[in-house]
């Protein structure tokens, strides 16, 4: 779910690197999905954004001690916000499909993205959301979906539109990486008591489990965002939103591949409407 800004060192054409980024993104959802019934959610997002931060300390080991309590806050904030979005998004797959969750929490995105205009023509892309929102439902024609399991991806779309907001501030307080790392380990700091009160046991964390919840860091930080990182070096940066625009699209395949996860045909016609409504956003936000 967090952007790693890292060194690539593959060498790939940028749409396909950008479209393995998204399938590897989307396949550690999945996979994480498939650890609920050992770990749970809380459990799942526990490990994998542990995980990350360990990887992430690691590779750019940022000098925890020189740090300013300036920086100490404005990390902690960040990694609040992040470990909060990892939770509530995991938390909604664990009751609506993969590709729903994930067309829901593009709504945080777009929602920066139409907020930060002035015009009114942009109010289009918010009426296309919406109505993809309405089709989700049974209203819609959808399939009956658990209404726990939309409130909560569409907190975890709040929070990742603070987390645009308040991570567009963190070069203020870091230079390079720095900041990326800490506010990982800010974020495995806020989840761990969370995941703690929401009945995960640390013991039940096997072998087999601990080597999943590394792929699944894996796939979801380093791998992808590497990729992603030569996309952006070789693509226009309206193209690249709108490929990025694809991932509900990516989400849902990945959910019937791996999860047997079935969705209505009115379902699918929300994912088409929430990536219309993204790809024009990203286009007017491109022009301004």
């Amino acid at each position: 779910m967090t952007r790693l800004l890292s060194q690539p060192k593959l060498s790939l054409p940028p749409i396909p690197a950008l479209l393995l980024s998204m399938t590897s993104i989307q396949g550690g959802a999945a996979i994480a999905k498939g650890l609920f019934p050992a770990l749970g959610f809380s459990g799942v997002t526990a490990l994998r954004v542990g995980l990350s931060a360990v990887m992430l300390l690691l590779i750019f080991r940022p000098n925890l001690l020189a740090l300013t309590p300036r920086q100490w806050r404005a990390a902690a904030i960040y990694g609040a916000v992040l470990g909060l979005m990892n939770l509530t998004f995991y938390a909604s797959i664990q009751y609506i499909p993969l590709g729903l969750a994930v067309t829901l929490e593009f709504l945080g995105p777009l929602a920066v993205a139409v907020g930060s205009s002035k015009r009114r023509g942009d109010l289009i892309w918010v009426a296309l959301a919406g109505l993809g929102i309405f089709l989700i439902t049974p209203l819609g024609g959808g399939t009956p979906i658990a209404p726990l399991g939309l409130i909560l991806a569409l907190v975890a779309a709040a929070l990742w539109a603070a987390y645009i907001i308040i991570g567009s501030r963190m070069p203020h307080h870091f230079s390079g990486t720095q900041g990326v790392s800490v506010g990982m380990l800010c974020a495995a700091v806020t989840v761990l008591p969370c995941a703690l009160l929401l009945g995960f046991v640390p013991s039940q964390v096997s072998g087999p489990l601990l080597l999943s919840g590394l792929i699944v860091a894996a796939l979801s930080s380093a791998l992808p965002y590497s990729l992603e990182m030569i996309a952006l070096r070789q693509l226009p940066k309206q193209l690249f939103s709108i490929m990025m625009s694809l991932e509900p699209a990516v989400a849902a395949v990945l959910g019937w591949l791996i999860l047997h996860e079935l969705l209505s045909v009115s379902q699918w016609l929300a994912i088409g409407c929430v990536i219309a409504a993204s790809v024009g956003a990203s286009r007017a936000a491109q022009k301004r």
